[in-house]
């Protein structure tokens, strides 16, 4: 395909591992690690397709990690929102085959805007907390429209999807924010790995920089997992608006 990947020196590795690490952590906790693991692979000296790949690779390890932390926590059933992550999934696949069809430069102007946008909701809102609420939205609206529209803006763009999911279910769905969170990584998952399949499709993943910062992923996740679990909204939400802010901040940057 035209695309040539360096070798990765030991030193890059462990870098790139400890990067991942980080990112997991982030990740589990208010999503955004792509943030980090982004400019990383950039830096390292790969073509912007094949980290966005690499990218997708190694972060569904780090929200499969922080979903199997959660639902062993009992925070989260899988078998009843299994069907929910499938969507998510699907939604992804169709994203990627988009996203080799347009440009994404809108897109990219107009996501500092909404994360700025969601960073002031979660930073005023005097409902985010750990309480459940009534939902402004019949369920099935929310698992079969909502959920996948975050799905294929996965698949197509991706910077924000955690933020997007943790959005729709506390202020439309009504879960109180450790739920919410538990929920947001099945779904972050599900999209994760169909963002994957479709770059997998076109070649655009490198192996061994990917399974390397992959074992980082694991780790941070789980470590992100129980400190979203033990802390609550009492860090969850400083770090959700930090991170829409920083995105933001990002994206704005590189337009």
């Amino acid at each position: 395909c035209g695309r040539i990947v360096p070798d990765p020196t030991i030193t890059l590795l462990l870098i790139l591992f400890s990067v991942a690490l980080i990112a997991g952590i982030i990740d589990a906790i208010a999503g955004g690690g792509g943030l980090l693991v982004m400019p990383a692979l950039l830096l390292a000296g790969l073509p912007p397709i094949t980290a966005l790949g690499t990218n997708k690779f190694q972060g569904l390890f780090g929200t499969g990690s922080a979903t199997f932390t959660f639902a062993r926590k009992g925070l989260l059933d899988i078998r009843a929102e299994w069907w929910k992550a499938g969507l998510c999934f699907l939604a992804a696949l169709v994203g990627v085959y988009v996203a080799t069809l347009l440009p994404t430069d809108l897109l990219a102007k107009i996501m500092p805007a909404v994360l700025i946008a969601i960073a002031i909701y979660f930073a005023l809102s005097k409902k985010l907390n750990n309480d459940a609420r009534n939902a402004l939205l019949p369920p099935i609206v929310i698992s079969i429209i909502a959920l996948p529209l975050i799905g294929f803006y996965d698949g197509i763009f991706g910077p924000g999807a955690g933020s997007f999911y943790m959005l729709v279910l506390v202020s439309l769905a009504g879960h109180g924010i450790v739920n919410a969170t538990a929920r947001t990584k099945l779904y972050n998952f599900a999209s994760n790995v169909g963002g994957f399949v479709g770059f997998l499709a076109i070649g655009a993943i490198a192996w061994k920089i990917g399974l390397v910062m992959a074992i980082g992923q694991i780790i941070g996740g789980r470590i992100g997992a129980n400190l979203a679990i033990a802390n609550g909204a009492q860090l969850i939400r400083p770090i959700l608006v930090i991170v829409c802010i920083a995105m933001a901040l990002r994206l704005l940057w590189v337009s």
